[in-house]
């Protein structure tokens, strides 16, 4: 049965943040998981940095970009409740399933259909929960969601290099029903396996609440409306959805690599790269999360509309300095110490990327302008970024200069993605000032 009056259970409306957020909080870690598992599976399977690679990106994004906006689509005119559900059911079993993967091709199709699960998620979560929240609150609400992103990834960290440290060797072991697998392979159970217990909350705790009209409306309108929006602000969805997704390309190489730079140049093992990692995330990638969202809304107060984007070069210019300067620090002291500013700056631009891409579409295309964002910082970022470390890697420094790789990737991107933010402020400031007219009829 529909809840009628959100806001009038607040209580209730917050517990849906929290389960969607543990939600959040799976897909992530099934998501992040891989990049600890680099040596074992190159050492299973006999793949390269490149095909190691598309484990960590291609494998996910595809159908997880692709999906994106059929799937919004289907949650403004479906419950959007079973949607979610539905997939993290899904990515749960598939990740599970990675667990009796024989070669690499058969991981290779089990992370795609992780992917395809994930998809369900975005952005029916954020419609449900902009439901369940009045305006004024709304922003909190997303906050906290968002936040799944960092604990998420912390915790991949976190558990894969406390169960990498106990799993990490060659040999196989013997799994009830499933049989002989790798060490390794017993990590995708560990972390599959609570995604079940989250989907049985969503289905059996989580009611579908009232639509708002305003959701209704943007519905009825066709995708041919959108494309002439954009087709007229080209120059803010380039500069924005490029720029950002240059960004993220970057983020998402280190967090595929990160450890494998850790193992290769400084002799660590799996296990302690993931917990160093894992905390800083949980804890400084947070407070760079909540900073950069303070950031945007001073700069909006004192009237300057063009702040989300203000803010993404701060974040650009923070990650061109620490992230190029962190993989050639000479001790893993001082790599800590630079990667502690990474996580930093790493996770600063992203409350304010999200708010942009929602205030630079009018409310009826809101939901369409917010899928197109998550589709190309998905197909770009998460296939560009683990790749072209890979590239570098293979075909240019060598395995062992996986550190060179990083830094010259951290810094032709975190330069791209601050030219193309500054050249877009006055096209966003143009854009914005003529939505408040727009016409879906023009």
């Amino acid at each position: 049965m529909a809840e009628r009056d959100p806001a009038a259970r607040p209580l209730y409306a917050w517990y849906v943040v929290a389960v969607l957020t543990l939600a959040n909080v799976s897909g992530f870690i099934d998501r992040q998981i891989l990049s600890l598992l680099v040596r074992p599976i190159q050492r299973d399977f006999g793949i390269t940095d490149t095909q190691m690679s598309y484990l960590l990106g291609l494998s996910f994004a595809v159908f997880f970009s692709v999906l994106g906006l059929p799937i919004a689509r289907w949650a403004d005119r479906s419950n959007r409740r079973n949607i979610i559900g539905g997939g993290v059911a899904l990515w749960s079993v598939f990740t599970s399933l990675c667990a009796t993967a024989s070669t690499y091709a058969h991981l290779f199709l089990l992370r795609l259909g992780v992917g395809v699960g994930e998809a369900s998620l975005q952005a029916p979560g954020v419609s449900l929960i902009s439901d369940y929240f009045p305006r004024e609150r709304l922003g909190r609400a997303m906050s906290v969601y968002s936040l799944g992103i960092f604990i998420g990834s912390g915790l991949a960290y976190l558990i894969g290099g406390w169960v990498v440290t106990y799993a990490g060797g060659p040999g196989l072991v013997e799994l009830p029903v499933v049989g002989a697998v790798h060490p390794w392979q017993t990590v995708f159970i560990v972390v599959g396996a609570p995604g079940l217990i989250i989907a049985a909350l969503i289905f059996f705790t989580v009611r579908e609440p009232a639509r708002s009209g305003e959701g209704q409306v943007r519905a009825q309108l066709p995708l041919s409306v959108f494309a002439r929006y954009v087709r007229a602000n080209l120059r803010t969805y380039v500069t924005h959805g490029i720029g950002f997704s240059l960004s993220a390309a970057v983020n998402f190489a280190l967090a595929g690599w990160i450890p494998t730079l850790l193992v290769r140049t400084y002799q660590w093992n799996e296990g302690r790269a993931g917990m160093v990692q894992g905390a800083l995330t949980i804890t400084i990638g947070v407070v760079g999360a909540l900073a950069g969202g303070r950031a945007a809304d001073a700069y909006v107060a004192r009237g300057k509309i063009d702040g989300p984007l203000r803010v993404g070069i701060i974040g650009a210019i923070g990650m061109l300095i620490s992230a190029t300067a962190f993989p050639l620090m000479p001790t893993a002291s001082l790599a800590v110490a630079a990667l502690a500013v990474v996580n930093f700056f790493a996770a600063f631009p992203w409350g304010a990327a999200t708010a942009a891409a929602a205030e630079i579409a009018p409310v009826e295309l809101r939901a369409q302008g917010a899928a197109l964002y998550f589709f190309l910082i998905n197909l770009i970022s998460q296939t560009l970024g683990p790749t072209s470390v890979a590239l570098f890697n293979d075909h240019v420094f060598g395995p062992a200069g996986v550190r060179y790789s990083l830094a010259v990737v951290s810094f032709v991107g975190m330069g791209a993605a601050a030219i193309l933010f500054a050249v877009g402020l006055s096209a966003y400031r143009r854009t914005l000032i003529e939505r408040e007219h727009w016409n879906p009829t023009m």
